[in-house]
Formats: C-alpha cells, sequence, structure tokens
C-alpha cells in the first residue's frame, strides 16, 4: 500500500461529489480496478461537497481500509467548480484526473487517457460521444452551450461539459476556478498556452441518485461565457474594452455637440430642448465613467497579480493527510520561514 505521508503519488484522482451515498462505493471499487493497469503510484482523492446525506460517512469508512483514498469535506455545498479547485489544490499527484462521482464517467478511460498524454499533451479531455442523458433538459442544452462558447471564444471544444479530463499537475495548479468555471477549464487552459486534445470516451446511465443539473444552469453559463471572454482578451488590461467604448461614446458627444453649434449658428433650432444636446452631455458622462472604469481595472488587475489568489471555500474535516505531506500546509511552512 502507498504510504501517502512518505511518498509523492504519480497520478491523483479528484472527484467531487454531492449527495452521492449509493454510488461512493462501487465508485471507489471501479476507480480501483481500472488503476491496477497503470504504472505508479496513485491516490483517490473526493471531495464531499456538503452532502446531507451519508456521503462523507460512507467514504470515511472506506478510507479505514484504503490509505490512497483520502476525502475533503467542505463546510457547506459550495458547488463543483469550488470543490475542483479544492481537490486539485490538494492533490500531490504530478498528475491530476477529474471526473464525476456519479458513475456516468467510465473509470476505465483512464488509463487511456494517461497514455494519450504521454504523448507530450498537457491536457486529455473526454467527449462523450454518445451520451446517456434525456435530451430536453440535458443533452440539447449542452449543445447549444458548447457551440455558443465555442463561437465566442475561438476554442474548438466538442464537450465542455464533460468532467472527465487528464492534466498535469503544474497546469491544474494554474487553473482559477470559481463559479461555473469548471467547464471551461479546457478554455482556461488554451489561455495558459497549454498543449490539449480531446478523445472520445465511454458515458453510461445513472444508476443511483439524481442529476443536480437541468437546464436552469443555462442562464449562469451564459454569465461565466462573458466572464471568460473578458478573461481571454481584456483581463490583464481592462483600459482596452473600457478605454475603447470611451472613446467611442465620447466621440458621440462630440458629434452631437457639433451639431448642435451648427444648428445654434445657422438658426435651425433652439439649444434648450435640442435633443443632441442631451444627447451629447449623457455621451460625456458615459465617456468619463468608462474612462473612471478602466482605471479602476488596471488598478485591481495590479493587485490581483501582485498578491497570491484566495479560496473560495472553507474545508470542515480531512482524512488520511499528513500534515507534512500536505501542500498547504507546506506552502503556509515556507512563507513563514521567509
Amino acid at each position: 500500500m502507498l504510504d501517502l505521508s512518505e511518498k509523492t503519488c504519480r497520478v491523483s484522482i479528484v472527484v467531487p461529489v454531492f449527495n452521492e451515498q449509493d454510488n461512493i462505493a462501487p465508485l471507489v471499487q471501479e476507480i480501483s480496478a481500472a488503476m491496477s493497469a497503470v504504472e505508479g503510484e496513485w491516490e483517490l482523492l473526493i471531495v464531499d461537497d456538503g452532502s446531507h446525506d451519508e456521503t462523507a460517512n460512507r467514504v470515511k469508512q472506506l478510507c479505514h481500509n484504503e490509505p490512497r483514498l483520502r476525502l475533503v469535506t467542505l463546510m457547506r455545498n459550495y458547488g463543483q467548480t469550488a470543490a475542483l479547485q479544492a481537490g486539485i489544490q490538494h492533490a500531490q499527484g504530478e498528475i491530476v484526473v477529474t471526473m464525476d462521482g456519479d458513475l456516468q464517467n467510465d473509470p476505465r478511460d483512464i488509463p487511456r487517457m494517461l497514455d494519450v498524454l504521454n504523448q507530450g499533451y498537457d491536457l486529455v479531455h473526454g467527449w462523450r460521444r454518445d451520451r446517456q442523458d434525456a435530451w430536453m433538459n440535458r443533452k440539447l442544452p449542452s449543445r447549444i452551450a458548447n457551440w455558443l462558447i465555442a463561437r465566442v471564444t475561438g476554442v474548438r471544444v466538442r464537450d465542455l461539459g464533460c468532467t472527465l479530463r487528464v492534466m498535469r499537475a503544474e497546469l491544474a495548479q494554474q487553473l482559477e476556478l470559481y463559479g461555473e468555471m469548471h467547464r471551461f477549464i479546457p478554455i482556461l487552459a488554451h489561455q495558459l498556452g497549454a498543449r490539449s486534445t480531446e478523445i472520445e470516451t465511454h458515458h453510461r446511465p445513472r444508476k443511483f441518485g439524481v442529476t443536480k443539473y437541468g437546464i436552469g444552469r443555462t442562464t449562469r453559463v451564459l454569465f461565466d461565457l462573458i466572464t471568460v471572454k473578458y478573461m481571454l482578451k481584456y483581463f490583464d488590461s481592462p483600459m482596452k474594452l473600457f478605454g475603447q467604448i470611451g472613446l467611442w461614446v465620447g466621440l458621440l458627444g462630440v458629434a452631437s455637440f457639433a451639431a448642435v453649434a451648427i444648428m445654434k449658428l445657422s438658426g435651425a433650432m433652439r439649444m434648450m430642448g435640442n435633443p443632441l444636446l442631451l444627447l451629447g452631455v449623457l455621451a460625456t458622462i458615459l465617456a468619463v465613467q468608462f474612462f473612471s472604469l478602466g482605471l479602476l481595472g488596471e488598478v485591481n488587475a495590479r493587485i490581483y497579480f501582485s498578491h497570491d489568489s484566495k479560496r473560495n471555500y472553507r474545508i470542515r474535516e480531512k482524512i488520511n493527510f499528513d500534515a507534512d505531506a500536505d501542500p498547504l500546509v507546506r506552502k503556509l511552512s515556507r512563507k513563514r520561514a521567509a
């Protein structure tokens, strides 16, 4: 058996779960069977995202007999993105595998994805070509979202919603996940310059429990898409966006004032009550506001790049962790020593 307190594993499998008590035992069994064909040591890190059933207790029971199984329990339900971020930050492997805990992802795909990763890629993400979900509230919204995201970002990915991914740890640690950003991991990796590819993976119908997602997530994904587009193009220099908008609005104000002046000189219309005068005043105010937003964005970007990122979750409990092996403890110790 692997002693995680003494040796760093090669592969870390991160699985966020929420109310999946009936899936825990078969999930651990299937992952163990699949990883038996992989050379090197591995760990399975389950992140309980504030479940209110027996999910955490069943993981704890399995932890007693399997030191490769580790549990991180969050204080409340933060969502899949925050749970994935927590798992990635606690992973000790050189390679990080992420997957769902509902048994719809097939762990037998992991060895094949690891082989593809070793061909020189930084990220391999799955494509659920034969997806076993309801058409109206799962497959149709997903296809529309994938098409829209590809059009907006320019990154061609067939299945952004597939959680089954294999990536190098140095890339995973650089991903900043919040909101619903877990589905944008291939795009965020592309932004970092990662070399990625997409391969077909198996997808199975859910046997136990109920799905946590539906068509209601569409609006949240659209909002995050706007955020991703902003991050891809303007995150490091917001003035390029807000300054451009302010410039065009300011030019509109100048044109409006010029038209009012020409009308005044020609006697065609009085200045008071002229709608172009009101438009010029409004455009000037908006231009000043956009330039101010750009300056504030530049200041915030500089502050962001000069400070460490903060965690967007709180942990209640950790099982099968050694303090010396915990990457967060090591990081804090280095800071104190400095």
